[in-house]
């Protein structure tokens, strides 16, 4: 489990397809303390540890995953920098909401512009999924965990303040750019509640 709380910003070193998609990716983490077969979320994605260095460490990526993400839009390149969160741990303080680093689907950065200080983004969500997103609710965008603003159908808008451009990949958005979209888990559950309550 993660809280969508960014905690470092990795780029990716090395990309190799053999089978599974492999990535190495370059962190500010104390790898000391970083096990094999630990989770880290990238971009959202909740990938298990296959091998460490000094600075960096590598994931497998599944097809099934690289289907479903924007891995499959070919977001991942050699310079990329991705979001990276460690898995929660016991006792963590739970600054943003409860993720699982499965991605739901993908959403389409469609406006951005800048209101004060902040930046003020609108994202389009697949149909099946827009519906669990709701006012002043969460979502986990490419693995941050941010407060929806207003819904329209199926776009929604966020604000993001300029300490989370700073620390994220955020700061190097662009309009149309593929992104990770992870629902809140207690939504997708409440929706599933009504369904059975008006059954």
């Amino acid at each position: 489990m993660f809280t969508g709380i960014v905690t470092d910003m990795g780029q990716i070193v090395e990309l190799e397809q053999r089978g599974d998609l492999k990535a190495r990716i370059k962190t500010n983490y104390d790898t000391d303390a970083i096990d094999i077969g630990a989770s880290i979320a990238c971009d959202g994605v909740c990938l298990t540890v296959i091998a460490l260095g000094d600075d960096w460490f590598d994931v497998e990526i599944s097809a099934e995953t690289v289907s479903v993400t924007n891995l499959g839009r070919n977001q991942w390149y050699v310079g990329k920098m991705v979001n990276l969160e460690r898995a929660l741990r016991l006792g963590d303080e739970l600054g943003g909401h409860i993720v699982s680093g499965h991605v739901d689907g993908v959403a389409e950065l469609v406006d951005m512009r800048d209101e004060g200080d902040s930046t003020r983004m609108t994202f389009q969500a697949p149909a099946e999924l827009a519906r669990f997103i709701a006012p002043k609710g969460s979502v986990t965008l490419n693995g941050t965990s941010l407060t929806v603003n207003e819904v329209n159908e199926n776009t929604f808008g966020i604000n993001l303040v300029p300490h989370t451009k700073q620390v994220t990949t955020w700061g190097q958005s662009k309009v149309g750019d593929p992104i990770n979209l992870e629902i809140d888990t207690l939504a997708r559950y409440v929706a599933r509640l009504a369904e059975y309550h008006n059954a």
